[in-house]
């Protein structure tokens, strides 16, 4: 996945970041914008959960989303 795609196309995939996340409000997902280091540090914050952690919830994501295109 390529996250400048997803940079520029970030109204049209959020929504899949919410369905995957959540607990990520309108708010995170203003503020994540499509950087994968600010989703990461979000999901750390709403999950509780460690770098690691949210790094292999991405790389997942990643993976189910691997043939999106905008």
């Amino acid at each position: 996945m390529n996250w400048d795609i997803v940079e520029g196309n970030w109204k049209q995939f959020k929504g899949k970041v919410k369905t995957q996340w959540g607990k990520l409000t309108d708010d995170h997902l203003d503020v994540i914008a499509g950087k994968r280091t600010e989703l990461a540090g979000r999901l750390q914050e709403s999950y509780g959960i460690t770098k690691e952690e949210a790094e292999e919830q991405i790389k997942n994501f990643e993976e189910l989303n691997q043939d999106y295109r905008p």
